[in-house]
């Protein structure tokens, strides 16, 4: 998996992505600087914003990376200490 990962990564860079496929996602407008980001660079943004350590979410397989955002979102869904009265 992990050489797989390396081969995606290394034919990524090569990729010319369209404006459209880089503009918005799914229904979501996305910020200028993130559209001329690399690979690289947006992973070091969300270790970053989500606090873990330098390349770790660098070096996770996609899956994983996946994996990662869907329980994040459910633990920014969950009701905060102020709406449970603490």
């Amino acid at each position: 998996m992990s050489v797989m990962g390396h081969a995606y990564v290394w034919l990524d860079r090569s990729v010319k992505y369209s404006d459209d496929e880089v503009r918005e996602v799914l229904g979501l407008t996305i910020d200028q600087d993130l559209q001329t980001s690399s690979r690289y660079e947006l992973c070091q943004l969300i270790e970053k914003e989500f606090r873990v350590p330098k390349d770790s979410f660098w070096k996770l397989h996609s899956t994983q990376k996946i994996r990662f955002a869907a329980q994040q979102i459910r633990e920014m869904k969950k009701p905060s200490k102020f709406e449970m009265g603490y």
